[in-house]
């Protein structure tokens, strides 16, 4: 059985996979001495596609200068070149002579030796307009993920989601059987994706559209990693497939023309090509050396792929590594993992290349040069640098200059290069990492607006009061110096979306960054004692100052940053407060600081207490009574605040219990839920919020610690109330939080067995998997920085909680148990 025609797409740039594909478009990547496409068009052939289309975007003249009219396959190979970037369903409805008849389309750069008949079989026997093929796969965050019923009906699509969203593990392999109507929904020339619009739009119309989960080998090669790890699956068997060369010993390939020295070691599976020489070294296990390369004596490869015409010098050790074609390598040259030497590079003597290091092509390195950021025109590239808020690691380790400046360039590209503020917190880590993002922000022709001697809460006000296009605040960890926070902000005053985190990510990991020429360079403004203006600003938030000052709150505060206390107290002393806070050496653990306040309040020397967090946004409320009011107990207050001031709606993180809904009834205030990353919670509160230097209530209350404790006051004057009156208010609720250690890769599978398991209960999938039944809900999330679930419960009763917390964390452990 066949399906008479079928649609390559081969229009990929590969930009993560650079160097490799500074030269060649994706497809054309070699996987054992051979473009990745050829493999796709051998397996066409075998099932009896001859006609095919290809369609080409990426240096096209490369693809079809290799594969011809495909005579060398005995197909029919006709090409549809983009001129302009058309998306993945635009490209195929281009190919307009190819649709016309049930049609299959596949990707040129992926690897699968997948079982097409049975595919087709399965499409058939559904009736299914569209079939997606579907592969299990463990990390299913790079993919888009698809959601099918038990009959194989899909569902629902999720496009690369965060951990939150990962309600199964099978994801899309680009590869589709295609009935030619559902075509029809666009045009000739349309820009259109087949998974963010084509298939949305017929999983709305009801169109059938069913997935086919193959057990068959299937690789996308994005990146370098999986690059290598798809040509060690052949080797080691995993692939249904031939090689192109004569297998000498078990696990050992060599080409024609090739010579290996008697005394050189081999540890299989090795493959070599044609017309390689291999001098007396060692090789291997897991390693590639295509034709006409030269291995010299006691040089050690493993674990590494060398492309054609290539040079390996004596006692030079090359593991874990790839180098492209042509590349000359001297005599004792160390180069380690995941490291790439772009075609026609040459190292010298001495040369060591450290991990992830990636040389574009034509350089030439210097004898006992240690290479340690990528030699591109740029700096350091890395793939995934943010983690749940921010980026953070140890100064000149994690976080180096190099890699700051390539921070600063790829802000200010997404920022189109405009007014971006800068602070920090005054430290010298801080300091040195904020030279070298300004410095990479002007390098790339933006503008920079420097408050020095800063606070996080000061950068967002800063980038509104400015009306700046985003701005990046560095402090350091309270608790070890070393330790850097980097924090990006929009335009709005708000953490940057999870979109532009990847934007910000992808042009690192491409370290090709915008440059301008020096008539470009904008000067730096530095504004100095931008503090006077942030507690000016605070105090005009606030409609009663003068009653303020008549009551003269006495408040105890603390914090492990001196700067929160310092501005805290400059601006509560402006509303006439009495300050009380404990100067210390060093850091001071949570317990003392609360104990601390506790004392002060029942010695009568403040009336409540305040513990700022080291971010300065969160805070901890001791009052009136000595009772600590922090995390769902702090929210409930500043929600209840925001009611009694007449704000029409509260946002709140979808993971925080449902009496928040009760009390918000009461009041008859609107309450939005959105995802609890602080993100998209920012971006919720200030939707529609367009002021150039005022924040929303909630929003103040909940991300400005110092602007928030005048809030409060000012509220307490106008009600004539304390905060132990409010916290009596407090409805009462069950709810608790336990956290399960698990596996990255056992994350996506855990979550579709909830699902599947509990398919008969009443679930919702907006973030995790929450489950609701007559005691309460249960809510299991994966952590997006960590390799844990966090459950989530709220019950009618403190019982029910318990049962229900115990239950699933119970059923958590077992399904992880499960190979």
């Amino acid at each position: 059985m066949s399906i008479i025609k079928a649609i390559i797409m081969a229009g990929g740039k590969g930009t993560r996979l650079r160097p490799l594909t500074c030269s060649l478009p994706k497809p054309m990547v070699p996987i054992l001495n051979k473009p990745v496409m050829e493999y796709t068009a051998q397996l066409l052939k075998k099932y009896n596609i001859d006609d095919v289309a290809v369609t080409t975007a990426y240096l096209p003249e490369l693809i079809t200068e290799y594969f011809e009219e495909g005579q060398r396959w005995d197909m029919n190979i006709s090409y549809y070149l983009e001129d302009v970037p058309l998306g993945t369903g635009g490209s195929v409805r281009n190919a307009e002579e190819y649709i016309k008849e049930p049609f299959l389309v596949i990707s040129g750069d992926a690897l699968t030796d997948l079982n097409i008949d049975n595919a087709i079989d399965y499409h058939r026997t559904k009736g299914s307009k569209v079939t997606l093929v579907l592969k299990k796969e463990a990390v299913p965050i790079e993919y888009g993920v698809v959601i099918t019923n038990e009959a194989g009906k899909i569902v629902r699509f999720l496009e690369k989601p965060s951990w939150g969203e990962v309600f199964s593990n099978t994801v899309n392999t680009g590869i589709y059987i295609i009935e030619p109507e559902v075509m029809e929904y666009y045009k000739k020339g349309d820009s259109f994706d087949f998974s963010k619009d084509l298939f949305p739009k017929l999983l709305q119309d009801g169109v059938p559209m069913y997935g086919y989960v193959t057990e068959d080998y299937w690789c996308d090669i994005g990146d370098l990693n999986s690059y290598k790890q798809t040509q060690f699956d052949i080797l080691d068997g995993k692939v249904n497939l031939e090689l192109d060369a004569n297998e000498i010993t078990k696990g050992v390939w060599l080409g024609e023309g090739s010579k290996i020295h008697e005394k050189t070691v081999i540890n299989p599976p090795v493959y070599i090509g044609k017309n390689s020489l291999v001098d007396t070294c060692r090789i291997g296990p897991h390693t590639i050396i295509s034709d006409n390369c030269d291995i010299k004596r006691d040089a050690v490869v493993k674990r590494s792929i060398i492309w054609k015409d290539s040079h390996i010098g004596e006692e030079t050790h090359f593991t874990g590594a790839v180098a492209c074609n042509r590349v000359h390598i001297n005599k004792r040259v160390n180069v380690f993992e995941n490291a790439a030497i772009g075609e026609e590079s040459t190292l010298l003597d001495g040369v060591m290349v450290k991990p992830d290091i990636k040389i574009w092509p034509h350089k030439l390195v210097d004898e006992n040069t240690v290479v340690n950021k990528n030699l591109i025109w740029g700096s350091k590239a890395s793939k995934t640098v943010f983690g749940y808020r921010d980026i953070s690691g140890h100064m000149n380790i994690d976080i180096t200059p190099e890699f700051a400046m390539g921070l600063g360039s790829s802000f200010s590209a997404i920022s189109k290069g405009g007014a971006i503020v800068v602070s920090d917190d005054a430290s010298n880590a801080a300091f040195l990492i904020k030279s070298s993002i300004i410095t990479g922000i002007h390098a790339s022709g933006g503008q920079v607006i420097e408050v020095p001697d800063s606070i996080l809460a000061m950068n967002r006000f800063a980038v509104k009061y400015h009306q700046a296009d985003g701005g990046v605040h560095i402090r350091t960890d309270n608790a070890d110096k070393n330790k850097i926070y980097i924090e990006f902000i929009d335009n709005n005053g708000a953490n940057i979306s999870r979109n532009k985190e990847r934007e910000i990510e992808n042009l690192m990991n491409r370290g090709d960054f915008e440059r301008c020429n020096a008539d470009k360079l904008k000067q730096k403004v530095s504004i100095e004692n931008f503090s006077s203006i942030f507690i000016k600003q605070g105090l005009k938030l606030l409609e009663h100052k003068d009653a303020l000052k008549r009551k003269n709150f006495k408040i105890a505060i603390s914090s492990n940053s001196l700067k929160h206390l310092k501005l805290a107290k400059d601006y509560l002393n402006e509303l006439g407060c009495s300050i009380n806070y404990e100067k210390y050496e060093g850091i001071k653990p949570l317990k003392k600081q609360l104990s601390y306040l506790s004392n002060q309040i029942k010695l009568g020397k403040a009336e409540f207490g305040v513990l700022i967090s080291d971010n300065g946004e969160d805070m901890i409320i001791v009052d009136e009574k000595g009772r600590s009011i922090e995390k769902e107990d702090y929210l409930l207050l500043t929600s209840l605040i925001a009611m009694k001031s007449k704000t029409e709606k509260i946002v709140l993180p979808y993971i925080v219990p449902n009496i928040f809904e009760k009390m918000a009834k009461s009041y008859n205030v609107e309450v939005i839920r959105t995802k609890s990353n602080p993100s998209s919670i920012m971006h919720e509160m200030l939707k529609n919020w367009n002021t150039n230097t005022e924040f929303p209530l909630q929003y103040t209350l909940n991300y400005n610690a110092i602007w928030g404790i005048g809030l409060i006051l000012d509220l307490l004057v106008s009600s004539n109330s304390r905060i132990c009156n409010l916290v009596d208010e407090f409805p009462e609720y069950y709810y608790l939080k336990e956290e399960i250690p698990c596996d990255w890769k056992d994350k996506g599978r855990v979550i579709k067995d909830l699902i599947e398991e509990n398919k008969d209960q009443s679930i919702e999938l907006f973030e995790g998997v929450k489950i609701n039944d007559d005691r309460g809900w249960t809510l299991i999330l994966p952590d997006h920085e960590k390799p844990l679930f966090k459950i989530y419960t709220e019950g009618f009763s403190q019982e029910y909680a318990q049962e229900l917390s115990v239950s699933f964390s119970k059923k958590v452990m077992d399904l992880l148990t499960l190979t």
